[in-house]
């Protein structure tokens, strides 16, 4: 069956406070991909940065209601998971989803926010995943990437680089577990794609204060909702697999490190 992981984020420009539905980022749908109806597909979870305190809205006809939906206040300058730890929400394929965000009056001020979905069998997609029965069995060392970002101010995915930008030392030919990430500045998003990911963002929330959540973010997913959440690489692959983030108008320059094990074959 092929999975993935997809990221879906988008912004709002001084929405004030009336709910403002979002302008994607490049490249992204809230458009649920079509996927085998029988199989899991589901938001993970979502999260939301804002400079000033807001509310943010995910709704959907399919969802329990069209009206206020999931909804919830937005907290200034820290990036929140929106969701309780281990419940997911059941998306369905070809539904599209409704997100809107309020927040800064100020002209120019983005508030933005990133959707996490997990499809079980999604044609045309096959990203490779283990779960931590799998990591614990074949993990050999820990290792660490570093890669300073310079985000633009636009909104959006912005400031990629390649994994192996200011660090090659990727053993040629070997799997790779993304366990994690820490971040030394806030942003919205922190993502990573390659053609191991089936060239869809896996990504988590950038808040540097919430380390011991995010150098094991790919791990407790997996760990708590039960089934292949973490991502591997090859390092066959290194020059085109990307680290880039969602970042507002202040486009907060920022340094991701990418915590890895090195997996045996």
């Amino acid at each position: 069956m092929p999975k993935a992981l997809d990221t879906v984020s988008g912004f709002v420009t001084a929405p004030g406070s009336t709910l403002t539905n979002w302008t994607l980022a490049s490249g992204d749908s809230l458009a649920v991909r079509n996927a085998d109806m029988t199989k899991k597909t589901m938001l993970l979870t979502a999260w939301f940065f804002n400079q000033v305190a807001g509310t943010a809205v995910i709704r959907s006809p399919r969802l329990h209601d069209n009206v206020q939906g999931i909804r919830s206040t937005v907290l200034a300058a820290d990036v929140e998971e929106f969701f309780p730890s281990g419940v997911a929400q059941r998306l369905y394929p070809q539904d599209t989803l409704v997100v809107q965000q309020s927040g800064s009056g100020v002209a120019g001020q983005i508030e933005s926010g990133s959707l996490l979905i997990y499809y079980e069998d999604v044609p045309g997609e096959s990203a490779r995943l283990i779960d931590v029965p799998e990591l614990q069995k074949r993990i050999q060392n820990v290792m660490t990437v570093e890669n300073p970002i310079t985000p633009g101010a636009a909104g959006g995915y912005s400031g990629g680089v390649a994994i192996n930008a200011s660090f090659d030392l990727l053993k040629a030919n070997t799997d790779y577990a993304l366990l994690g990430y820490l971040v030394s500045a806030r942003a919205c998003t922190v993502a990573w794609r390659g053609a191991d990911s089936g060239n869809l963002r896996v990504s988590g929330p950038a808040e540097p204060t919430k380390r011991d959540e995010t150098s094991n973010w790919f791990v407790g997913l997996s760990a708590t909702f039960g089934i292949a959440l973490i991502p591997v690489f090859n390092a066959a692959n290194k020059s085109n697999i990307t680290v880039d983030v969602v970042q507002n108008q202040a486009a907060t320059a920022l340094t991701v490190t990418s915590i890895f094990a090195e997996l045996s074959a």
